[in-house]
């Protein structure tokens, strides 16, 4: 039995898919997804139809990201916020054409279930971006750093990698957990296009919204799985994603 961490899909239904078959995923496997699963390219509806239909086969757990949060804003008020609408929103709101209000409604099901972290029993902490709180996630009193914070990760990287945990010098932050695993910033944009490493703590966002692959790692034994560039599987998309 594996369990495996998937990073941001971004309605890249296609990359999903891939991952899923290169991975050899079978019903013993634990999927923990880091969330965004919207906004991107053009299937988003779809990625949330297949990922439901995943759920009963495989034990799931799905981490709400910050563009799941203004998807599902959308889906139960109408609400379109404007940020929103220009990355990725409004291909999102498409992708549902055809989509009957029960089929909307099983969706805003999907999202409002979603939990903003998980802890495992090896206490792994996984979540969508970072928190701020030196005494963990149970203490963190702005709940949206769970979806947006990025200093986590950016301590991670500039954190002397010889200092060892159980150092003064350790960041308070990064003790309480054996592992952390996020998504949110993409890998990418520090010239990676595999999940990366820094301290305790697993970036898995390897940029499947612009111009990188969707990808997995086993978190046990940290293989890692991935799709071609998404971009790639979506040739006739422009906008945004392609820069």
């Amino acid at each position: 039995m594996r369990t495996l961490a998937v990073g941001d899909i971004h309605g890249g239904l296609r990359g999903l898919v891939q991952v899923v078959e290169r991975a050899n995923v079978s019903s013993d496997d634990t999927l923990i997804f880091l969330g965004d699963y919207v906004d991107g390219w053009s299937e988003a509806a779809q990625v949330i139809q297949y990922l439901i239909e995943l759920s009963k086969t495989n034990t799931c757990v799905f981490i709400k990201g910050n563009h799941d949060i203004w998807c599902e804003q959308w889906l139960a008020y109408g609400t379109v916020n404007d940020v929103w609408f220009k990355n990725g929103g409004k291909e999102t709101i498409e992708s549902y054409d055809g989509f009957s209000k029960d089929q909307k409604l099983m969706h805003l099901d999907f999202f409002e279930g979603m939990p903003l972290y998980h802890i495992d029993s090896e206490n792994r902490l996984f979540l969508h971006a970072g928190f701020t709180s030196m005494h963990g996630v149970e203490r963190e009193l702005h709940k949206e750093n769970f979806y947006f914070d990025r200093t986590l990760w950016e301590m991670a990287l500039t954190l002397d990698q010889r200092i060892e945990k159980n150092s003064k010098l350790y960041p308070n932050r990064l003790k309480h957990y054996a592992e952390i695993y996020i998504g949110h910033t993409p890998t990418i944009n520090f010239g990676k296009d595999q999940p990366m490493h820094a301290a305790n703590v697993w970036n898995v966002d390897t940029g499947a919204t612009f111009t990188g692959k969707l990808s997995a790692i086993d978190i046990d034994t940290k293989e890692i799985f991935q799709s071609d560039k998404v971009m790639d599987l979506y040739p006739d998309e422009k906008g945004r994603n392609k820069k």
